[in-house]
């Protein structure tokens, strides 16, 4: 498969799985609404399909001139590094008893995913600098698992406390 190949079915893909995570935020947004919190997370998860999604646009633009994809290659990642670590959507432990390892397994989860994903950033970035084919591909595996993590982080806040199943109306068995 030639990149363009690659790119031509990836952006996409990363386009509508942010289609799908809005719906999930339309559909949990009276929960996130008021929470700062869930409103960095929704946000950072956004950022993992969008960012990867852009630069997937972008290598597309013109494949054969390679200053073209490099340059907008480190600008998306190294801007997305900076903006993923400033929204840390995962709260980390002000107090130092607390400890991180008291933290709810999907806390530690999401932590361990967005420090990944700043490590990835950053990479991408500087082997876009370098530049070259095999760069390339290994940027395009590299954005792969950017989106794996924010699909699991997606995953996380999916399914994270917070939503109550209806109580069951009185005077019922069950």
């Amino acid at each position: 498969m030639d990149l363009v190949d690659f790119y031509q079915a990836f952006s996409p893909a990363c386009f509508a799985l942010l289609a799908l995570w809005i719906v999930v935020v339309q559909l949990r947004i009276d929960q996130w609404q008021k929470d700062p919190v869930r409103q960095r997370r929704a946000y950072g998860v956004a950022l993992q399909f969008v960012l990867p999604g852009m630069m997937g646009v972008l290598a597309l633009v013109d494949p054969g001139i390679h200053a073209f994809w490099q340059v907008s290659f480190a600008i998306v990642a190294l801007g997305g590094a900076l903006v993923i670590a400033a929204v840390r959507g995962f709260p980390v432990p002000a107090e130092r008893g607390s400890g991180f390892r008291r933290q709810p397994a999907a806390d530690r989860l999401g932590v361990a995913a967005y420090a990944a994903a700043i490590v990835l950033y950053v990479v991408i970035g500087v082997l876009a600098l370098l530049g070259g084919a095999d760069v390339l591909r290994t940027e395009a595996v590299l954005q792969t698992i950017l989106v794996f993590l924010g699909f699991n982080v997606a995953w996380l806040l999916l399914f994270e406390g917070g939503s109550q199943a209806p109580a069951a109306p009185s005077g019922t068995i069950g």
